[in-house]
């Protein structure tokens, strides 16, 4: 394993312009419940995926600096749209559905599904989905179907390791060996790990960076 396998070290100028970035009024667009309600746009677009209760709401709180910006809640499938939040006017961050398991009934899952499916196979602005995964659990079966849709798809992804505070630093080396392996097969997967930690911080910097890069062209000022 390389050190450029997981989170990179970027320069000051890439970690100050993430910084800035992340910092801007990030405004509620929607929510949107069907294709047709999905709002167009010219700007590059971001979206967030994973698991049901894997942390999205927590990460995208922790990046823009705002404790209520995407709602948090311990009950998996709380997230039943698709939220839109315009970045300072240079992003859109989208807030996908959890995929998985949800406390809800069946018919109102295979309709986010759907509607999620739709969503990433069609997106034009979309730059790259991060597909957040729980370090407490690696990669499912339900995530690699999701990594093969992309692939199909040619949607770029990176996978996003969460609540990396909840296990030990060997044994997070070890889960990224893991997934670094079995991300091999997928040939959309950005080939860098990103190592996060909402609750303490790590790695939220250097997310910032990365995504900065793919948004409009620009400095502060």
């Amino acid at each position: 394993m390389t050190d450029n396998d997981t989170t990179p070290e970027f320069d000051e100028e890439a970690l100050e312009f993430g910084r800035w970035l992340f910092a801007q009024a990030c405004d509620f667009m929607l929510g949107a419940a069907a294709l047709e309600q999905i709002p167009e746009t010219t700007l590059p677009e971001i979206a967030f995926a994973g698991r049901s209760n894997v942390g999205k709401s927590s990460l995208i709180n922790a990046l823009t600096g705002r404790r209520t910006l995407a709602r948090t809640s311990n009950t998996p499938g709380r997230t039943q749209q698709v939220n839109f939040f315009n970045l300072g006017g240079r992003m859109i961050i989208a807030d996908l559905p959890g995929y998985g398991f949800a406390r809800a009934p069946k018919q109102d899952v295979e309709k986010w599904q759907r509607l999620v499916d739709a969503y990433l196979k069609g997106r034009a602005p979309l730059r790259r989905v991060c597909l957040l995964v729980d370090s407490r659990h690696g990669l499912k079966e339900v995530d690699h179907t999701v990594m093969k849709m992309l692939d199909t798809a040619a949607v770029s992804y990176q996978v996003v390791l969460t609540k990396a505070d909840k296990i030990g630093e060997q044994a997070l080396e070890t889960l990224c060996a893991r997934v670094k392996r079995e991300m091999a097969p997928h040939v959309a997967a950005h080939p860098v790990i990103a190592v996060t930690s909402s609750a303490k911080g790590t790695g939220i910097a250097e997310l910032r960076a990365a995504l900065g890069t793919l948004a409009q062209d620009g400095k502060t000022g």
